[in-house]
C-alpha cells in the first residue's frame, strides 16, 4: 500500500454482518486549507459508524484524509465531502463525522453530519438497573 496521500478509501468484511456495534475513529491530525487566506485550519475528525457488509481500512483513511493538506475547502464542505466518501465506500447502516475545528481568529467551528441508511433501524437504547 502506497503512502503517500490518495484519495483511495479501502474496506474489508465485516466480521460480524449480523450484529449492530459501532465503530469509534478519532483522527486528530486533520488539516486542509482556508480557502479565503490560504493558511492552515487544523481539526480533529471523529468518525462513528456501525457497518454493514463492510468497514473502512484504517491506514487507507489515514492517507484519504493527508490528501485535504493542501485542499482549500470550508469547514461545511469538506465535512460533507468525506462523509459522502465514507458513505460511499462501505455502505453503513449510520455514519456520523464530527469535525472539531481549531480556534481560528476567536472562532471554533464543530460540523456534524450524518447518514442513515433508511432500511435501518436502530435498536432500542438497554437501560441496566
Amino acid at each position: 500500500m502506497s503512502t503517500q496521500p490518495s484519495k483511495t478509501l479501502e474496506t474489508f468484511d465485516n466480521p460480524a454482518p449480523e450484529r449492530d456495534y459501532t465503530i469509534r475513529i478519532r483522527l486528530p491530525e486533520f488539516t486542509c486549507l482556508c480557502p479565503k487566506t490560504g493558511q492552515p485550519d487544523f481539526a480533529t475528525l471523529h468518525l462513528e459508524y456501525v457497518p454493514d457488509a463492510s468497514c473502512i481500512e484504517l491506514k487507507s483513511l489515514k492517507l484519504y484524509i493527508w490528501a485535504f493538506r493542501e485542499a482549500g475547502a470550508f469547514h461545511e464542505a469538506v465535512t460533507n465531502e468525506i462523509l459522502s466518501d465514507l458513505v460511499n465506500a462501505c455502505q453503513p447502516r449510520f455514519m456520523r463525522l464530527t469535525a472539531d475545528f481549531n480556534v481560528r481568529g476567536g472562532v471554533y467551528t464543530s460540523v456534524v453530519a450524518e447518514h442513515k441508511n433508511p432500511a435501518w433501524n436502530a435498536p432500542a437504547v438497554v437501560t441496566l438497573p
